[in-house]
């Protein structure tokens, strides 16, 4: 056997070993997406985060070629996407919105996932201007008026959230803990309920995300305080909890998660799809009809914020203690 063909047939066997390893490739490795993507919404239909996830998903479905269909499941707190998602096959077409809730709930009870080992997470989009609203013809002016009001009527004043342990209900518990006032918690699936229930008198306060906007406006609703870092441009005559003295900031940043064992080029390819669908100017207009500002994250640091966030919100529900099952 001479050289020259000793080494044909050790370039012939790599090519043969080459092909096998293309031909044995992985769908993923395939063109991606080849379908639709359901993006899971963890909240009814008609709140900020669906009308702010659909505008999202017009957006990501143009620079990925397939569309990404949004599909509701709300309750239990905006966990029930990620019980949904973990329990999908990792190949990219279930995907869930990630809200603070998902590193909070865990402490409170037990879930079907761990926030830290289950969920990929993929990109971080924005977070929310969340307020606390009264009736239009409520005698509380401002919030001092109602937190004064809550101290004279301990356990009476009652409050609607988007449910047990979401930063809303959290942030009422440790405004009341601060100045030593005790609330109703009456939790609701989302905004759209929880202004209902407030315009009809049922519950005397809302705390929410932007979702009560429309009834502001109108007046139907007085916006008492936000909780942002600074004061909101649509509502500049209102003040923040942080220049009111209580030192508070909450705006519950959230993104994107898959399941666990995604191939890495999968997520790549849907973190610059969405990175990019973050410039399209309805996606933008949308933030900005909601007052939700840009929070993007890449995949290394939303994960990074995960684990902090896990960590913090372990300390929070024993500081206010709240039952924890871990």
């Amino acid at each position: 056997m001479t050289i020259q063909t000793s080494a044909s047939r050790v370039i012939l066997a790599a090519l043969t070993g080459l092909c096998s390893s293309l031909i044995s490739l992985p769908a993923f490795a395939q063109a991606f997406p080849s379908k639709p993507i359901t993006l899971i919404c963890p909240w009814p239909v008609g709140g900020s985060s669906d009308l702010v996830l659909r505008s999202f998903a017009e957006a990501a479905g143009k620079q990925l070629g397939q569309p990404v269909v949004i599909e509701n499941k709300p309750g239990a707190s905006g966990t029930l996407g990620a019980v949904a998602m973990v329990a999908a096959r990792p190949d990219g077409y279930t995907l869930t919105q990630t809200p603070i809730t998902v590193f909070r709930i865990p402490h409170l009870q037990k879930v079907a996932f761990d926030p830290i080992k289950d969920i990929n997470y993929i990109i971080g989009l924005t977070g929310y201007t969340f307020g606390v609203v009264v009736r239009g013809d409520a005698p509380w002016k401002t919030f001092k008026e109602l937190i004064d009001h809550a101290k004279a009527n301990p356990g009476k004043v009652s409050y609607g959230t988007p449910g047990a342990g979401t930063s809303l209900h959290i942030t009422m518990e440790e405004i009341a803990a601060n100045v030593g006032v005790k609330f109703l918690h009456v939790p609701f699936k989302g905004v759209a309920e929880s202004i209902q229930a407030l315009l009809g008198g049922h519950i005397e306060v809302t705390a929410d995300s932007t979702g009560w906007a429309p009834q502001v406006d109108a007046g139907r609703a007085r916006l008492l305080v936000t909780w942002g870092a600074e004061r909101t441009k649509r509502w500049p005559a209102v003040p923040t909890l942080k220049e009111l003295g209580y030192g508070i900031v909450s705006d519950s940043p959230f993104g994107i998660g898959g399941p666990k064992g995604m191939d890495p080029a999968v997520v790549r390819a849907l973190h610059d799809a969405f990175r990019r669908a973050m410039d399209d100017p309805n996606y933008v207009k949308t933030l900005e009809r909601y007052d939700q500002p840009v929070k993007y994250m890449t995949g290394e640091e939303y994960t990074a914020y995960a684990r902090k966030q896990f960590e913090q919100d372990r300390e929070m529900m024993t500081k206010l203690g709240l039952k924890a099952n871990n």
